[in-house]
């Protein structure tokens, strides 16, 4: 869950530098970014912000500079560093006068993580996620919580997420993908069919989940084929199979682009079209638990779900998590595809949060020529199973 886990990190870096700050009411805001270029003997480091502009950061003649250990809260035990040990990929956090065009800052505060102990941290945020998490559409909202529709291998379940006392909620907005970009949000803006994906401390029999962050947004999946690849540009464009017309595909770096195995694929074609299964002896009328064992081999990727519930009840956001990763180079013109992206005003182009390749066994359905989306519903982060 890497837009999780780079929001948390910026919170706490944004707490230990306030705590510095405290007395100083007109502090200047903070820029976070990620270290891009540096100049040792000029003191100079360059660093692409998280608003995706390129930020130049020299030092104010007084100056503190702090590494961040991994896990630390208090910027009291962050040690004090020279500048030679900030080093390229590190994510910084960088305070002090900005200049007019916001280009360039003379910090007096800089607060530094190291690359390692980022990647470390989403490991260990993404494992939390897959064992403390849940991923589901929208069934239900009242003051005091919302029922999910969660999709796992054994079929649907029903869980209510309840937000703890200290609970983020946040919602994503139409222009972006970065969950540190999601805005600050309340229970009262889901609505029934959004996306959400909650973590939290589940109820022995998994029916509810005491939420630390829940993130919701409304989303559509689209189906289509490949027109032209844009690497360069990181776009696509593809024609959507529903509408007929060409569409503009942008993707970033946290959009989730994945490629499905055949054996995944097929998985999932079994449970979108249990007919299917009809004479084949695959299961009992389309049932996912006997659409996963149709081909009578172990669960895919390795074995079923870390923490989702264990075998064939593991939630299948966590499958596709397990897919093999592609870029647009690795797309092919012609080449079905699915994309997910949150619902904004734009017709003729959207933002991928997440596009899945290898899905022409989903878009196929018996006996007709066309191929196409059918009932199946993406979601924001992979929710199999659509949204009924």
């Amino acid at each position: 869950m890497k837009r999780n886990t780079i929001y948390l990190l910026l919170c706490a870096m944004v707490a230990l530098v306030g705590a510095v700050h405290a007395q100083d009411a007109a502090a200047a805001k903070p820029v976070f970014g990620t270290v891009t270029k540096l100049d040792a003997d000029a003191k100079v480091m360059v660093m692409k912000s998280d608003a995706g502009t390129e930020v130049s950061v020299t030092l104010a003649a007084k100056n503190t500079i702090r590494k961040v250990p991994l896990g630390e809260t208090s910027l009291a035990k962050a040690p004090a560093i020279e500048f030679s040990g900030i080093s390229v990929g590190d994510r910084v956090m960088a305070r002090g006068k900005e200049s007019d065009d916001r280009k360039s800052i003379v910090a007096t505060v800089i607060a530094v993580m190291s690359s390692s102990d980022v990647a470390k941290k989403q490991d260990a945020d993404r494992a939390d996620w897959d064992k403390r998490g849940v991923n589901g559409i929208v069934t239900a909202v009242s003051a005091e919580s919302v029922t999910l529709n969660v999709r796992t291998l054994a079929g649907a379940k029903t869980v209510t997420v309840i937000p703890s006392a200290k609970a983020i909620v946040r919602r994503y907005t139409t222009d972006s993908v970065k969950f540190s970009d999601a805005k600050e949000s309340t229970l009262a803006q889901i609505k029934v069919g959004d996306q959400v994906r909650a973590r939290g401390d589940k109820s022995d029999d998994g029916a509810k989940l005491t939420a630390d962050e829940i993130v919701s947004g409304t989303f559509k999946t689209i189906a289509g084929t490949v027109v032209s690849v844009d690497a360069a540009n990181s776009q696509m464009t593809v024609k959507d199979l529903e509408t007929k017309k060409n569409l503009i595909v942008k993707v970033n770096i946290d959009s989730n682009m994945k490629r499905l195995s055949d054996q995944v694929a097929q998985m999932i074609a079994r449970r979108v079209h249990p007919e299917n299964l009809e004479g084949r002896g695959g299961g009992r009328g389309g049932d996912a638990a006997g659409a996963g064992r149709g081909q009578g081999g172990p669960p895919p990727e390795g074995g079923g779900m870390r923490g989702g519930g264990g075998g064939r009840g593991g939630d299948l956001q966590q499958i596709m998590d397990r897919q093999p990763a592609v870029t647009l180079a690795d797309l092919k013109v012609g080449e079905p595809i699915v994309i997910s992206s949150a619902v904004g005003t734009a017709t003729d182009h959207i933002m991928a949060i997440t596009m899945l390749a290898g899905v022409e066994p989903i878009l196929r359905s018996p006996g007709k020529p066309e191929m196409s989306l059918g009932g199946w519903n993406l979601g924001a982060g992979g929710d199999m199973g659509g949204g009924n």
